[in-house]
């Protein structure tokens, strides 16, 4: 079958791959144009236009996706299927319309529609989480859904770890909806739920109102890609890339102590936080031993 496929991110680069070794290689590639990235602030190509490379597809990165030259390149590839992936851009007429369209989305739908997916599950503490093949209709993630895939969501998985096993099962599942072609089944809108953009208020480890179990969920659920952040009293941002409950007596709800040569924060409800790795302002990331070494608490 003929595809053209669309997507940014490492999730969608990972999708790709798959997709590329089965019979449904796309004739075409479509992703986001390069973007500043690192603390350089550099301009790089997306994971997805990297991958496309070293596969030797035809890749193109429009600033605009429904402009006509775009719609053309895509025309031209006289794709059955356009297949998509965390591409970015909300998609509209004429593509709805001209295509049959299947995307890789990281949620148990009508659970979690949305940029954020699989944070949003972490930090829910949701037991488990999925993949879905879904048609692309005009409404967010709201399409007939053709398969889906469940993984339980480990006490110690991460975005990272979590991503990447969904990123797997969702290559393999599309190349099997290509294959199956299975039917697609409307979603029950009055289940849906909402996974929100990531703000820097859900990076913000807020430790006066919150308890540790919640705080631990956050931490999780935003290493190693965008990181949460503990705010010191000089105003200063701590990030914070590992965390797990902590024994013991715990210090007063915002309190950053050293317990026994451990970095540990006081919570809500009488809980703490153990911190693992940190941030120092403009500074690498360090395990807590390094950071209390160089810093008084």
């Amino acid at each position: 079958m003929r595809t053209v496929y669309l997507g940014t991110s490492d999730f969608a680069a990972v999708v790709l791959r798959r997709l590329a070794d089965s019979p449904h290689r796309p004739e075409l590639v479509v992703t986001r144009p390069d973007a500043p990235r690192g603390r350089g602030r550099r301009l790089a190509p997306p994971p997805v236009a990297v991958v496309a490379g070293e596969l030797g597809l035809e890749v193109i990165q429009p600033e605009r996706l429904h402009d006509e030259d775009v719609l053309e390149r895509i025309a031209a590839a006289r794709p059955d299927v356009l297949t998509t992936s965390a591409y970015g851009v909300l998609i509209k007429e004429p593509l709805l319309s001209d295509y049959e369209m299947l995307n890789v989305h990281p949620s148990l739908l009508p659970r979690w529609r949305g940029a954020a997916p699989i944070e949003r599950a972490i930090m829910a503490g949701d037991a488990e989480t999925g993949v879905a093949i879904m048609r692309v209709t005009a409404g967010l993630d709201s399409g007939p859904v053709c398969l889906v895939e469940r993984t339980a969501i480990a006490p110690d998985d991460t975005y990272g770890t979590l991503s990447e096993r969904l990123a797997r099962a969702g290559g393999d599942l599309l190349v099997r909806a290509l294959d199956e072609r299975p039917e697609c089944r409307e979603q029950d809108d009055a289940l849906a739920t909402y996974a929100e953009k990531i703000g820097a208020e859900d990076r913000r480890l807020d430790a006066v109102s919150r308890p540790a179990t919640e705080l631990e969920r956050v931490v999780r659920a935003l290493t190693p890609h965008v990181g949460a952040f503990l705010e010191l009293p000089d105003g200063s941002r701590l990030g914070v890339r590992g965390a797990r409950l902590a024994t013991g007596p715990a210090p007063s709800p915002g309190r950053l102590a050293e317990e026994g040569g451990r970095l540990v924060l006081g919570c809500a409800r009488s809980s703490a936080l153990e911190l693992l790795v940190v941030q120092p302002p403009g500074g690498r990331l360090m395990g807590a031993d390094e950071y209390l070494r160089g810093h008084s608490i």
